[in-house]
């Protein structure tokens, strides 16, 4: 069986214009995905150079296969037909070890074809390390390799405006464009770099904040072999992800014109403020993961697509989502509906298993950035309780009970939680404290929820009913009347 590389293998060659931090199987699966396609779309002729941006030898290079690699997407289409879609990624020249290689990674900074910049080393990545310095070979954080690559740009390019470059954070913080700027600007003041280059930094480069969404399945470990017969040849970068893409950058007409995405039927919007789409995501996609985890799990459920199969909880899913969440966001119609109708169809997916126990990893906080502000908003623009978010939060309070059908379930988030919950059930089984009194005890905790959540009208009182009737009849006959 042959090796893929280019020299068993003819794919086209282009010039590198991306310098990419990040080796990893989500840029590789979303990110020089899109540039391969928009390469063939658009004439984009866009290669990338790809950073490894931390010190390790563990895995090979990509240069091993001369930077090609299969793509392999997985899900339900716009037809609704379960697809499997293959492709060799060509877009990649190569992949530079920082920490062995800095002069050939500074060298990329003389490149005058290089014009974006793109990054994912997770949210950590994004980070401040005072001790780094200019002339560390290389710094430590990210942000501190990159300014040292902006430096050397702007020295050897004299300060040109037309050297700047665009960036493109993927790492999943809030305004991870802005924050990338922020710690940038703040090595340039702890190296006390020259006026005239802050100035460049901020009139001739762009640090575009980005909102990324993509399930990425990653290697397929399982299937690697019989995929390699399949395929006939040899590929060990190998990585799968699902079918549903989007990229919402936000940025100028710079990027669009760089990508040329007025050829492109990728999923890529480029916008003025990434927030609204933000919360469309959270409260949509992650609202409906986070609200159906308990009550899906206590009631004997374990992964996602069987939930979104069972016919109660299929009607509970799309629901809350049509009728809760969505008329607390600021979206056309068409619009949000479409993107919810995305969301139910990944659900779908048939080359996932999500498991609802691995998603319940921190649900209170999860409860309280992706279900709290719709439900407080429903509350105030209505005047009444969305009555499935009551459902969900009660089912959350009895999944921290921490028992299913007599079996301990594996909790896991904050200590502080996993202590109070096992005190207040513990209480409640001793006859030492009233139901509404551990309800009353969990909403009470201002610190977590940023209010006292029983100074919320008839809010102690619906939690407690919904619990109330869960512990008696089950979560299938709680819930099954407050489906319309």
């Amino acid at each position: 069986m042959k090796q893929l590389n280019r020299t068993n293998f003819q794919y086209p060659n282009y010039p590198s214009k991306i310098m990419q931090f990040g080796e990893g199987n989500f840029l590789r699966a979303f990110f020089d995905w899109q540039i391969d396609l928009l390469n063939q779309q658009c004439d984009l002729g866009a290669g990338v150079s790809i950073i490894r941006p931390i010190d390790y030898d563990a895995l090979p290079l990509l240069n091993t296969q001369d930077g090609l690699y299969t793509s392999i997407v997985r899900g339900i289409d716009e037809a609704g037909q379960a697809v499997q879609q293959t492709r060799v990624i060509s877009c990649v020249n190569e992949e530079i070890p920082v920490y062995q290689q800095f002069e050939r990674y500074l060298a990329l900074a003389e490149d005058p074809n290089i014009e974006l910049v793109v990054s994912n080393t997770t949210e950590a990545g994004i980070e401040f390390i005072g001790e780094d310095k200019l002339d560390d070979k290389p710094a430590k954080a990210f942000p501190a390799k990159l300014t040292q690559w902006l430096y050397h740009r702007y020295q050897h390019f004299a300060g040109a405006a037309d050297a700047g470059v665009i960036l493109l954070p993927c790492e999943l913080i809030d305004y991870n464009g802005e924050k990338l700027k922020e710690i940038v600007l703040k090595y340039c003041d702890l190296w006390q770099l020259e006026a005239g280059f802050v100035e460049w930094l901020n009139s001739a480069n762009e640090f575009c904040s980005t909102l990324v969404d993509r399930i990425v399945t990653g290697f397929p470990r399982d299937e690697h072999a019989a995929l390699q017969s399949e395929f006939g040849y040899a590929d060990n970068f190998m990585v799968t992800s699902e079918y549903f893409h989007l990229f919402v950058i936000q940025g100028s007409d710079r990027i669009k014109q760089f990508l040329k995405l007025a050829q492109s039927d990728l999923n890529i919007i480029v916008v003025d403020d990434i927030a609204p789409y933000k919360q469309r995501k959270v409260a949509i996609l992650n609202g409906a993961h986070t609200a159906m985890v308990p009550l899906a799990y206590l009631a004997g459920l374990e992964a996602v697509k069987e939930t979104v199969e069972d016919p109660l909880f299929s009607r509970y899913v799309r629901q809350f989502i049509f009728d809760e969440v969505i008329p607390t966001l600021n979206f056309a119609e068409d619009e949000i509906s479409e993107f919810a109708e995305a969301v139910i169809t990944r659900f779908q997916n048939p080359y996932i298993h999500h498991l609802l126990i691995s998603i319940s990893l921190n649900s209170m906080t999860k409860y309280t950035t992706r279900i709290l502000p719709q439900l407080l908003a429903y509350q105030a623009k209505t005047g009444e309780l969305p009555k499935l978010m009551i459902a969900a939060l009660a089912g959350q309070i009895l999944f921290y009970r921490g028992l299913r059908d007599g079996q301990q379930i594996p909790l896991k988030d904050d200590e502080f939680w996993l202590t109070k919950f096992a005190s207040l059930w513990a209480q409640y089984q001793q006859d030492n404290l009233p139901l509404r009194a551990l309800v009353h005890s969990v909403l009470a905790e201002s610190d977590h929820w940023g209010q006292d959540l029983n100074q919320v009208a008839c809010m102690t009182d619906a939690v407690t009913a919904n619990l109330e009737q869960m512990l008696q009849q089950g979560v299938r006959a709680t819930l099954a009347p407050l489906l319309a």
